[in-house]
Formats: structure tokens, sequence, C-alpha cells
């Protein structure tokens, strides 16, 4: 492949000597420690126990951008060994912030997943609704800490070398821009690639499309534009007035650098946990908000931080 980056430098540390959750978990702490955003490449789902682990080791709160085929978690069978999502959302003291599951498939989610998912206000963007719009996706992964991509979201006859493929899911060309939304994000400190099982990849085809997904990470990586709002300097404001009796206001703000958008969440958070009061979002979002209407996933947002 190409390597249009420039000077941007990327190692290889090699294999890890033991296959342990906890084993890896203070090699990635060391690393985001030094302010070097860690990619994974890991066999088995559980192993984003340690990417997540390590990130909670130095920053008390998280939100957390999983692409699946499906959410391996239920609030009602803890401890199964698929739920691999199970320490990590019911962590104590208090678990994870927030959650966006990218690429799910319906039948995957059973009524009690999708009510648990509501009362948390974690975001949920199905195969569907992603397809018809990849862009959606963009926002979700840019308020994200860590990215963990498990590769049983793309379709058999894209990547046949996982555990369990199915027979619907991402195709390659979604994926790979899925993963260069992750490079863009300033705030993205690890992303890790789980689920790839050599011995079902025979022509190579799954090993191929996973160099893809790194290369275009590499790709966001080397275009960040460093325009994550710690301050709203360079950022454009609009204001949406809606004309209703409660008199709501809107703010949003633009990046001159980049395009993208946030809004500023209406609400005091004082008493909730220290985040950021920019939350990512999209200039369809915007035009929603013009039109007097709030995007469901933003609603999400003011309560979780209210």
């Amino acid at each position: 492949m190409s390597w249009p980056f420039g000077s941007l430098r990327v190692a290889d540390l090699g294999n890890v000597r033991r296959a342990s959750v906890s084993f890896i978990v203070p090699v990635i702490k060391e690393l985001l420690d030094s302010r070097i955003v860690p990619l994974l490449l890991c066999r088995q789902p559980e192993f984003m126990q340690s990417q997540y682990q390590a990130h909670k080791s130095i920053y008390s709160s998280l939100s957390l951008a999983l692409i699946d085929e499906q959410v391996h978690y239920h609030p009602r069978t803890p401890g199964e060994e698929r739920h691999f999502l199970q320490p990590v959302i019911d962590q104590p003291p208090a678990g994870l912030f927030h959650l966006s599951v990218l690429a799910c498939q319906r039948h995957f989610i059973d009524p009690d997943l999708n009510q648990f998912l509501n009362e948390r206000h974690f975001d949920l963007l199905r195969l569907g609704p992603l397809r018809a719009d990849l862009t959606a996706a963009e926002p979700l992964i840019r308020d994200a800490d860590l990215l963990a991509f498990n590769l049983a979201a793309l379709k058999r006859v894209e990547a046949p070398g996982v555990a369990e493929p199915t027979p619907s899911g991402l195709f390659s060309e979604e994926a790979c821009q899925l993963s260069r939304y992750a490079g863009m994000s300033d705030k993205l400190r690890s992303v890790g690639f789980f689920g790839y099982v050599s011995e079902r990849d025979t022509r190579r085809q799954t090993a191929s499309l996973l160099a893809q997904l790194v290369w275009y990470f590499l790709d966001g990586f080397h275009h960040r534009k460093n325009d994550f709002p710690a301050s709203t300097d360079g950022l454009v404001e609009y204001i949406v007035d809606f004309k209703g009796p409660e008199h709501l206001q809107l703010t949003f703000w633009r990046s001159n650098k980049s395009g993208r958008w946030w809004i500023q969440v209406p609400v005091d958070t004082k008493d909730a946990p220290q985040r950021h009061r920019l939350i990512p979002c999209s200039y369809q979002d915007y035009q929603q908000a013009c039109n007097e209407e709030v995007p469901e996933r933003l609603l999400n947002a003011f309560k979780r931080y209210g």
C-alpha cells in the first residue's frame, strides 16, 4: 500500500507474550500516558476489555464507540461468557459514561436489551439507517474516547475470517470510511480491531481488508484538524430559537478548519459527571433544529448531561 502520510511515525510492538485480558492493560496504559495512540489487532473480542480498562485507569469517565453486529451484553443474564461487554458497562463505581453502538442488526437486539440501552441514554445506530446515511456515524465516533471494531460487523462475503460470520453487515468501503472517521477524531485516544480468525481466512481476504482498515485509520489520523473544542476559539456560533411556548434556544458551533459541528448542552451540568459541554453533531442536526425538530440522539445527550 502507498504511504502518503509524510513523517507520521508508526511502530509495530509485535505480539504479546501472553494472551490474557489483564496482561496487556499496563502496555496500553503506558502508551496512553505517553500520548501515543494504540492500535490493537486482536483475535478475541474480549480484549476490548483490556482497551477499556487501560483508559479507565487514567480517565474517570469514558465514552466508547463500538462497531459490531450485536451488543454482547444483556441486563438479565450477567456473567455469560459471550457477553464480554458486561465488565465494561457494569464496571463500578460509575461504569461507562456513554456507549454508541454502530452497525448492529435489529434481529440481534431483544426488547429487554433495547429498553436497557434507552434507559441509559446510549446511542444505537442500526445497520439499515447507517447504510442509508454513513455520515450519521461521524458525530458518534467523534464523541468517543476509544473505538472497538469487531470484524463480525462485516458481511460474510467481505470478511469470512471471523468466528461467526453473518450474511448481512457492512461492506468493506463503508467499514473503511468508519475507520477514517475514527482516525480524524481529535478526541479518540485508541482503536482496536477485534475478531480476526486466521484459520477461517484461507484466501487472506479478511487480512487484506484488515490492512485497509488500518490504512484508512492512519489516513484519517494524518488529516486531523486539531479543532477539538477545548474552547470556542476558532468556532462560529449559530443560535436557533424555537417559537413554541417553552422558548427553547439551542446553540451550535461550527469549525472553520474542518466544517464540523457541535451543539452546546443547554443545561446546568455542575452536579453531573465532568464532561465536555460541546457535543459533536452534524449539519443535518442543525438543519433539523432550524425546522424546530430536535434529533433523538441529541435529546439523549441532553438527558445524559442533565
